[in-house]
């Protein structure tokens, strides 16, 4: 059974077919999905979609590209949500993004609002789901001051030391359809280098699909794309690291 740990199944581009497509997925072998917020409406939408799928869970959070002036008074909803829905097993996608953003003052504000909802998830003992994008160093300082917290880095993208370091403080590490690609020589290197016991498979969907579908709109059918990719990159059975990383996430995310 695979885990697909990271899905926006809110996206415009399930409009036509979300229902059809999410009832199919235990029969090809997708067990469980998490799909995370990215502001109050796509977490209100995580969280209707973990109430009607009995395999699909949720996480909310304020993603940092969707930041806006009343980012205060989207935090609270975040944070009843997170106390009041049972489905709700994570606060994210949250984070830094500097791909886009490369005014400093908006750098910053990222940084603020990353650590309340860091502080959020510590008082609520919940994981979270971190989004880094071009913006490693500082992704690391304030997870550094929140030591204790657990989570994953989602769609690992750093080095090999700095996967180190977020083992080192307890943080998984999730790997996306980029994978496959044949660029993907630093992805690999580190997955070669993390234990098993701490990586996690995603699609990130609709983004980002795995070879051969690179191209189309990403699901979880692909996440498998992942899992052999791993098997492959680490010398397994593609069986085994399914079982494995659909175990730590299910550890991560406290899901029997």
């Amino acid at each position: 059974m695979l885990f697909d740990t990271h899905a926006h199944y809110d996206d415009e581009r399930f409009d036509e077919d979300r229902d059809a497509l999410l009832s199919s997925m235990p029969a090809h072998n997708v067990g469980l999905i998490l799909n995370p917020g990215c502001d109050v409406e796509t977490s209100r939408k995580a969280v209707s979609y973990a109430q009607k799928y009995p395999f699909v869970y949720a996480a909310v959070g304020i993603h940092p590209e969707n930041i806006n002036e009343n980012w205060n008074s989207d935090l609270a909803v975040i944070k009843e949500l997170a106390q009041t829905e049972p489905r709700v097993r994570a606060i994210g996608e949250i984070g830094l993004d500097y791909y886009w953003e490369k005014d400093e003052r908006a750098r910053a504000q990222q940084q603020v609002v990353f650590a309340h909802q860091m502080e959020l998830a510590r008082e609520l003992d919940k994981p979270v789901i971190v989004h880094d994008r071009d913006a490693h160093a500082d992704c690391l300082e304030i997870v550094r001051r929140y030591a204790g917290t657990r989570g994953v880095f989602h769609c690992f993208a750093g080095s090999t030391q700095m996967a180190h370091e977020l083992l080192d403080l307890g943080y998984y590490l999730s790997f996306t359809g980029v994978i496959t690609f044949k660029n993907a020589r630093r992805a690999i290197e580190v997955i070669r280098e993390v234990p098993l016991d701490r990586l996690m498979v995603e699609t990130d969907a609709p983004y980002m699909a795995p070879e051969p579908f690179r191209g189309r709109r990403n699901s979880s059918l692909y996440v498998y794309r992942m899992a052999e990719t791993i098997a492959q990159i680490k010398g397994m059975d593609a069986a085994e690291v399914e079982r494995i990383t659909t175990e730590n996430g299910m550890r991560l995310f406290g899901i029997n």
